[in-house]
């Protein structure tokens, strides 16, 4: 089955969900960072059916977030790294962990994240570079970038509309 493409849409988280795929890439990915490179540890870890984890790997080396590395010509086998890019989706992944810790888990501690220098786990908060500021609903919100196009600016407006009529769009949290 061809799932729909985001690939074109004025959003990058859109954008973002079409190279990452589904909640496979996102466990080929996790699994990345703790170290695997090959097929069969990537199968063994997640228990994926060899041809769905063939395509995953595919699909992501297609996205530049995997590269793809000969270490054995016989049999031809190959070794997946992460890129820059793939790199770069660390922190996304440390925060759904800590979301998935807090909100997922029923109160076990399942993993955590950890400081490699010393040991100690570590809560990801998401900060604005320039201002230092935490992000969060009440600090930001999305609006249409620079070079968005009709659609998106369409979008945007259709929800500053849903605003005006329910508030700011974020719910108020007590504080």
């Amino acid at each position: 089955m061809q799932r729909t493409s985001f690939a074109a849409m004025d959003c990058p988280i859109a954008r973002a969900l079409d190279a990452l795929g589904e909640w496979w890439s996102l466990l080929i990915l996790r699994d990345a960072f703790l170290g695997l490179t090959r097929f069969d540890d990537f199968q063994h870890s997640l228990g994926i059916a060899p041809n769905m984890l063939a395509r995953r790997l595919k699909s992501l080396a297609e996205a530049g977030l995997l590269e793809r590395h000969a270490y054995s010509q016989r049999p031809l086998r190959h070794e997946y790294r992460l890129t820059p890019a793939g790199r770069d989706v660390f922190p996304v992944l440390a925060a759904l962990g800590a979301w998935g810790g807090r909100h997922a888990t029923g109160g076990k501690v399942l993993m955590q994240l950890a400081g490699r220098a010393d040991g100690q786990p570590i809560d990801p908060v998401l900060v604005d570079r320039r201002s230092g500021v935490p992000v969060t609903p009440e600090t930001a919100k999305f609006r249409p970038g620079p070079d968005a196009g009709a659609a998106g600016r369409a979008r945007a407006a259709r929800i500053r509309v849903a605003e005006r009529r329910n508030g700011d769009g974020v719910d108020a949290v007590p504080t």
